[in-house]
């Protein structure tokens, strides 16, 4: 009896499931991934109309540090930061001479550039932290990177700026050296005299005159004062690297399209070099070039210009006018300048004996 009642209920189980109706619900089929494409655009720049108006671009420079910014015999300023100045007038007008110079003293650099008396301070100026985000400013790159140092007298015998206990040490006042040099006795507990300068100018009188015993400024600096000391050969800088100084152009923080022509200009001079190019080749590379790289960054195939308001043949200008970094760098403050300073930290990065100069791909 149990057995047959088990079995009705089964057969009764089974005929409501098969009778019910109800099917599987579906399964939704999958949405198609969705895409985006990604839509490269100009964006305008105040400061590029502002300086296309007026016809040249207002630069702010050192005013008188030789190989990086002095006026020659002719009143013409000439040097490493001028240069890169020169570089973005040939990027943003076509003509790296339509550049008015500024000299500005260190304590009132970055308020020229904040005033809008200025489009671009290039003057030996560090890279730091609180000066990139306090000051509404932005650092566009590093074209030569530095470390502050001391020179003294070779009569000294010195072997390092451990043995300057009680030394009076001319530095110039509202810098990074002024700062950096406290910090570095400080921290070793020895005693120093500074005397503080209002210019760089001033400490080389001071120091030649022996109003101190030893210099502290950045090491391209200390070097640009010693080739015009009236013996340079009896003035040696000292080993010591007591600090690190990226030196670049500066631009206002609010105009971001300007900051990236001021730091692609930069660059362009930099892939210039690792590229071969120079200011008499590249005429002819225009022409002849395969390399897609060397196509692309002188706007043989692609108008790469566009993106920050410029003409297509911009980074062209710049080499054939100004040069590539190695020429720029050459002329001023290595070879075949006065000042004759090693490459170092700003060799390429894939020289033979490689450095921190590096661009990013340009594509």
């Amino acid at each position: 009896m149990i057995r047959r009642w088990a079995a009705a209920s089964l057969a009764i189980l089974t005929l409501t499931a098969c009778d019910s109706g109800s099917k599987p619900a579906a399964t939704p089929a999958p949405k198609a991934a969705a895409t985006f494409t990604v839509r490269y655009h100009a964006t305008p720049s105040k400061v590029l109309n502002a300086v296309r108006k007026r016809g040249y671009v207002s630069c702010g420079v050192n005013p008188g540090l030789p190989g990086f910014a002095y006026p020659d015999f002719r009143g013409a300023w000439r040097g490493f930061d001028v240069d890169f100045c020169r570089a973005v007038a040939a990027a943003v007008l076509g003509d790296a001479d339509k550049v008015r110079f500024t000299p500005i003293g260190g304590p009132d650099r970055f308020g020229a550039l904040q005033r809008g008396e200025i489009d671009i301070l290039s003057r030996n100026t560090s890279w730091s932290f609180s000066r990139d985000s306090g000051l509404g400013l932005d650092f566009a790159a590093t074209t030569y990177f530095d470390g502050q140092g001391f020179l003294a007298p070779k009569a000294l015998g010195l072997a390092s700026a451990q043995e300057l206990s009680g030394a009076r040490i001319c530095v110039q006042a509202g810098t990074a050296s002024e700062a950096n040099l406290a910090d570095w006795f400080r921290a070793r507990g020895i005693a120093y005299k500074p005397v503080v300068v209002a210019s760089e100018a001033e400490a080389r009188r001071l120091y030649e005159n022996d109003g101190c015993d030893v210099f502290s400024a950045d090491i391209s600096a200390l070097a640009g004062s010693r080739s015009v000391l009236n013996n340079p050969s009896a003035h040696v800088i000292l080993p010591d690297v007591i600090s690190k100084e990226p030196l670049g152009p500066v631009v206002r923080q609010n105009d971001p399209v300007w900051a990236d022509i001021v730091r692609w200009t930069v660059y362009v001079t930099i892939l210039g070099e690792e590229l071969g190019l120079t200011s008499k080749t590249v005429a002819e590379a225009r022409q002849t070039a395969v390399d897609p790289q060397t196509r692309r960054l002188l706007g043989v195939d692609e108008n790469y210009g566009a993106l920050l308001g410029l003409n297509r043949d911009w980074a062209y200008q710049v080499i054939r006018q100004v040069g590539a970094y190695h020429e720029i760098f050459a002329r001023n403050v290595g070879s075949n300048s006065s000042l004759k300073l090693d490459r170092g930290l700003n060799a390429l990065w894939n020289a033979p004996k490689p450095g921190l100069l590096y661009a990013p791909p340009f594509r």
